[in-house]
């Protein structure tokens, strides 16, 4: 599917790089299901730390296309639950993958706002009318970043280590022998191909597709969030709505609202949360439904923000974004997008080995803070599948 006629949209931003061809293998060390920020430097951390060994990305669409070029871009420290035992400095260590991976990735950590509606601070630069008062109650620390550069920095940096990267290559299944064989099928050049991979060990890191392949089905909720990016806005105008500081921000209470600006001083805001069903099927070592060539969450396609109750919602939104700041009364908006998100219990990232086969691994549901979080946990990920760290205790 072309980008230009995603049904979620397009964002403002674009993955310059697409891996270099190559078949699909027989047997691999290491096989990574999901070309997004955790797949993504799992792949360039196993190539560096293991580089006799054989490391496979497997991605169903393109890279980009799902949650990692899809987000807002707000990095965030610890998870959308706080810190957890042992997690660590998230935002120091987001900095140093990207350092030591040579990512160009536009990151800025200024801090981030957080807005509320009561007990602002009182030296808030920010009053906007959003059901009430909105200004700032405190600055925590974060920033944004370029998902796009992200995307395509670390693919780079795990093909040039050595990864191979596949894309619309789709995992049906994954058959729990020893070692266990993942079920392929892959389009490409108007042909399609079915493969049977096997693989020493593996990493699931879908986040809210393929529910069913990690064991997530019932346990968690995917869901897409909106987003729309407007024209470039004039010094005056920032200076006028208080953002002069371009510091992200997002609310702590409802309704929700967050936001960055562009490097073009475009303006991202988004809000609002779509339910994403998916197909009941499971998929572990057992046949599958016919379905969309997509993950196993058609329905997640066949959300369209061009219509219906989505395309209502983007009205809504644009008219919330009109209303905030009399200098925002009029901007043009150039871009509408959804991405999906994985809510999980406690809001906690899973991360934790499959319960049906002790060689695959399972990482997801960053609870809208995988922008640092995903990369970070994708380091430790492949530590963990090279035997040289444990998983968290909360995973």
């Amino acid at each position: 599917m072309s980008r230009q006629t995603h049904p979620w949209g397009v964002p403002p931003w674009s993955v310059d790089f697409r891996p270099a061809p190559g078949p699909l293998p027989d047997r691999v060390d290491f096989a990574i299901v999901g070309g997004g920020f955790t797949g993504l430097c799992a792949a360039a951390w196993l190539a560096r730390l293991a580089p006799k060994k054989s490391v496979l990305v497997l991605e169903a669409s393109a890279l980009g296309e799902g949650a990692s070029g899809r987000t807002g871009g707000l990095a965030l420290e610890d998870t959308a639950a706080g810190p957890l035992p042992g997690l660590g400095d998230v935002l120091a260590g987001y900095q140093k993958i990207l350092r030591t991976l040579r990512i160009d990735s536009g990151l800025e950590l200024p801090g981030v706002y957080e807005l509320g509606r009561a007990d602002p601070a009182k030296d808030s630069p920010i009053c906007w009318s959003d059901s009430g008062d909105l200004k700032v109650v405190r600055t925590v620390p974060g920033g944004a970043v370029d998902p796009g550069k992200v995307v395509a920095g670390l693919a780079r940096a795990a093909e040039k280590a050595g990864a191979h990267i596949i894309e619309h290559a789709e995992v049906q299944a994954i058959e729990s022998s020893d070692p266990p064989c993942l079920r392929v099928r892959r389009n490409g050049r108007g042909r399609v191909q079915q493969k049977n991979i096997r693989a020493s060990q593996i990493l699931l890191a879908v986040n809210a597709f393929s529910l069913e392949l990690s064991g997530l089905r019932g346990s968690t909720q995917p869901k897409l969030t909106l987003a729309m990016a407007t024209a470039p806005l004039s010094r005056a105008q920032l200076q006028a709505i208080g953002l002069s500081s371009r510091r992200p921000f997002y609310t702590v209470d409802l309704p929700y609202l967050w936001g960055r600006l562009l490097d073009s001083n475009g303006m991202v805001f988004g809000a609002g949360l779509v339910p994403a069903p998916t197909t009941i099927a499971s998929l572990f070592g057992k046949p599958a439904r016919k379905r969309s060539p997509r993950y196993a969450a058609p329905d997640l396609y066949r959300f369209d923000v061009r219509e219906g109750e989505a395309a209502e919602s983007f009205r809504w939104l644009e008219d919330r974004v009109h209303h905030l700041h009399p200098a925002l009364a009029s901007v043009r908006i150039t871009h509408r997008w959804a991405g999906p998100i994985l809510f999980t219990e406690g809001m906690r990232p899973v991360f934790r080995r499959h319960p049906r086969s002790k060689n695959v691994a399972v990482l997801a549901g960053y609870n809208g803070h995988g922008v640092a979080l995903s990369v970070y946990l994708g380091q430790w990920a492949a530590e963990v599948l090279l035997d040289c760290r444990s998983l968290p205790t909360w995973g």
